[in-house]
């Protein structure tokens, strides 16, 4: 089964900690992805730029209109996210519990079951 483990990150919090913090979760998300690697759930990672750099695309009377900046004004934004292949829900949320952002007060973790890729239903 395939699930997309989101993370959501709130700058503020971010912010709020120290350099040593910081570092730590980025440790521990390297940990993370070469267990992955190394159970074989990890089907790809990919860390999002800040929203500021985001460009939003609506079609009106057939032309293309962008605006630049986060589809929506919010305190926290998706800031990545693991595409993992697993046995099922709870090894999921197992995986997930291990992301460093858990830990911390403020950073969102949520996990969802893919439920249509390449052209097909998943079981």
């Amino acid at each position: 089964m395939k699930f997309l483990i989101s993370m959501h990150i709130n700058p503020a919090v971010i912010d709020a900690l120290t350099d040593q913090e910081k570092a730590a979760i980025g440790d521990g998300h390297g940990k993370f992805i070469e267990a992955l690697k190394k159970s074989g759930e990890l089907i790809t990672t990919q860390a999002l730029v800040d929203p500021s750099q985001a460009a939003v695309v609506s079609v009106r009377n057939g032309q293309p209109v962008v605006t630049d900046g986060p589809f929506l004004e919010s305190k926290e934004y998706l800031g990545g996210f693991y595409l993992i292949d697993c046995e099922n829900k709870e090894r999921a949320i197992e995986l997930a519990s291990q992301i460093p952002d858990t830990a911390i007060e403020g950073l969102g973790v949520e996990v969802r079951q893919v439920m249509f890729a390449d052209g097909q239903l998943e079981a």
